[in-house]
């Protein structure tokens, strides 16, 4: 599977909700924030991405399901880039945080402070803007403002192979994944048990 997020507001949430969903039975996922505007502090897409699979059910016609019955559970990647800040710079940090899979591409641009005012509208249409939050990590340090997250693989966006039709960054992101994948296959689904016979005694 392949989701792109341009940003974690309205864009972000309406393109993870439509491809994601939309790929839930594929063994693996890369999950492309390069770019992203930021917007909110996307945990929902976390949450959704670390789904372990707890059990099946078998029914009566068609095949049996999960639950979960939306998720991937095979290995999961993100590919990151310098233009990716705010919540472009949460999303990777909690991808990481949680385990969920690597990080490829190039450091993003450290710009993860929140702001809810404008003090004022300029005349021009643009408008100035304060932070009001900041952010610390659960050892009470300041985290990621004016550093990023930097990626486990780096791999440059060279423009000379981007010219002749490659992206070094997705192609190492399939790569990984695929390795991955051969590695850490998602489950198999067991053989569901004899079904009982309720009418023999004993049976529970």
């Amino acid at each position: 599977a392949y989701v792109y997020l341009p940003d974690t507001y309205a864009g972000g949430y309406t393109n993870f909700n439509r491809y994601y969903f939309a790929q839930v039975g594929k063994e693996a996922a890369i999950i492309d924030e390069r770019y992203n505007g930021g917007g909110d502090i996307a945990d929902y897409i976390i949450d959704y991405l670390r789904r372990p699979l707890l059990s099946y059910w078998t029914m009566r016609e068609g095949k049996d399901i999960t639950t979960p019955i939306e998720a991937i559970f095979g290995p999961k990647v993100m590919i990151t880039n310098e233009m990716a800040g705010s919540g472009g710079d949460a999303l990777p940090w909690m991808f990481r945080k949680t385990g969920i899979g690597p990080l490829i591409g190039k450091r993003t641009w450290g710009g993860l402070v929140g702001h809810y005012t404008n003090p004022a509208d300029l005349l021009d249409g643009g408008f100035t803007g304060t932070p009001n939050l900041a952010f610390y990590n659960t050892n009470g340090a300041w985290d990621v403002e004016n550093h990023g997250v930097p990626p486990d693989i780096e791999v440059e966006y060279d423009p000379k192979a981007v010219r002749m039709g490659h992206d070094p960054q997705l192609e190492k992101a399939v790569e990984v994944v695929m390795e991955l994948l051969k590695k850490n296959p998602p489950p198999a689904a067991p053989l569901h048990p004899p079904y009982p016979n309720y009418q023999k005694s004993g049976a529970h």
